[in-house]
């Protein structure tokens, strides 16, 4: 994702005054300008490109309300500014705030409040992707970080900078919690803080109307763009194989996605599955439509359809360890309740939490999550055990899931356990990069191999 990423902004650098870009790692954006038309980004204040979605996209994501004097709807590419951003706003408040546009060779805004009677697909809102500080307004930022101290709280770069921009910015947003995935205490004065901060700071818009946001940061669209017949798939020319190593055997099957990993003869993987960063012996079977990431799997399992299976390397002393997550691609990880009784809203592969615990031998208790808040869930408890290489690490996840499945005993009591939250807090990306690395080693030599093997002929 990094070098796609690198590639798509490659023409940036050379027009941009010194500053700060951002963008995400779970979105694509693909666009085409005219010959003459260029990106610059040499405005003060912040500049952000703006892509035509549907109203569903923009009700999940950032939202430009457009100043109707510099937008004409011409062109490819055109220069304008931002009257007010709406971070994640309902179809309702997109059409009273003026955001809508009609689609048409020339999207036209349509004037606050009215709905009309065309239909929803006509319409169109401009959604967020990059954005761009200049150096005073990054230099202002730091300061005000500088003079905060240690944040307790996190900040979100785009609602909480971006919704402070614009003329008709106002603070109503900075009360607003029902985005953020964590509450925390001093957030809201944070936020009047930043917003007092920003104020008056200008929002510059780079409408591109021939271009296509893509958002692949769920499990579902994750499959779904690399695996099956997607635009997104078609206009970047994805291959179902990518720099692995593969049996000839399976190599008719083109719904799948395999990077830069090792399959051994033997092994199957359903269609609309993802393989990457992996290592999957001869006898692993791989149901349709899951995920497998940066693990070593080298047993006889069957792993069932719509699994998610993740490695990570942690580092909580001195040695590394390695603890794997498993979940089902429709679980709800941000999913959350309050109290210790509401639990069994909670499903693990559309089976409760507290079921799961009794076969695992684990109590509901505080200490089953990691979170210092009242926030309980899939994201916090801590289920997955610590072993001590990485392929024992999988083959006990994949037993935990197993019990869950057949509805059979598996006893977690006796291991240190983490939660996802956890894990990511003692990850240890350089270990991580090292199995990566023997990975592309190994595939490299075997490449080398065959070439030989080729020229020789």
């Amino acid at each position: 994702m990094l070098e796609l990423k690198l590639a798509m902004y490659i023409d940036f650098p050379r027009r941009m005054k010194p500053g700060v870009l951002v963008t995400c790692s779970d979105d694509i954006e693909l666009y085409s300008t005219g010959v003459t038309e260029t990106i610059t980004f040499d405005k003060p204040g912040f500049t952000a490109l703006a892509h035509p979605s549907d109203l569903a996209v923009g009700t999940t994501h950032g939202v430009f309300v457009l100043d109707p004097s510099s937008f004409s709807g011409k062109g490819g590419l055109e220069y304008g500014s931002c009257y007010r951003f709406l971070h994640k706003p309902d179809v309702e408040t997109m059409q009273q705030s003026g955001a809508v546009c009609v689609r048409g060779d020339r999207p036209q805004l349509s004037s606050p409040g009215n709905c009309g009677d065309s239909a929803m697909a006509s319409e169109c809102v401009y959604t967020d992707s990059v954005f761009y500080m200049d150096h005073s307004t990054a230099q202002q930022l730091l300061g005000f970080y500088k003079q905060m101290g240690t944040l307790g709280c996190e900040i979100d770069a785009y609602g909480d900078f971006l919704q402070a921009l614009g003329p008709g910015a106002t603070p109503d947003y900075t009360k607003n919690t029902s985005n953020v995935s964590k509450e925390d205490s001093g957030l809201v004065a944070v936020r009047q803080q930043l917003y007092s901060l920003l104020q008056g700071t200008a929002l510059n818009v780079i409408v591109l109307n021939n271009s296509q946001f893509y958002h692949i940061g769920t499990t579902q669209e994750y499959l779904f763009h690399f695996t099956a017949e997607s635009k997104l798939r078609f206009e970047l020319g994805l291959q179902p194989v990518a720099f692995s190593i593969f049996p000839d055997s399976a190599k008719t099957l083109d719904q799948l996605s395999i990077i830069q990993s090792i399959l051994e003869p033997g092994c199957v993987i359903g269609p609309g599955s993802v393989i990457e960063y992996s290592r999957i012996g001869p006898e692993v079977s791989v149901g349709e439509g899951s995920i497998v990431s940066g693990s070593y799997i080298n047993f006889n399992v069957n792993l069932p359809s719509g699994c998610f299976l993740s490695s990570v390397s942690v580092k909580m002393t001195d040695r590394v360890e390695y603890v794997t997550m498993v979940f089902g691609v429709g679980d709800d990880l941000k999913k959350g309740v309050k109290l210790m009784s509401d639990i069994h809203f909670l499903q693990f592969f559309g089976v409760s939490l507290p079921e799961c615990l009794d076969l695992w031998s684990l109590e509901a208790s505080d200490q089953l999550f990691s979170s210092e808040d009242t926030h309980l869930g899939l994201w916090t408890a801590r289920i997955f055990p610590v072993c001590s290489t990485l392929s024992e690490s999988v083959r006990m996840s994949l037993n935990m899931l197993n019990s869950v499945q057949h509805k059979s005993a598996f006893k977690l009591s006796g291991f240190q356990l983490l939660s996802v939250e956890e894990m990511l807090t003692y990850k240890d990306v350089e270990d991580m990069l090292k199995f990566r690395k023997q990975i592309y080693g190994e595939i490299c030599l075997q490449k080398e191999k065959s070439d030989y093997r080729m020229n020789g002929t």
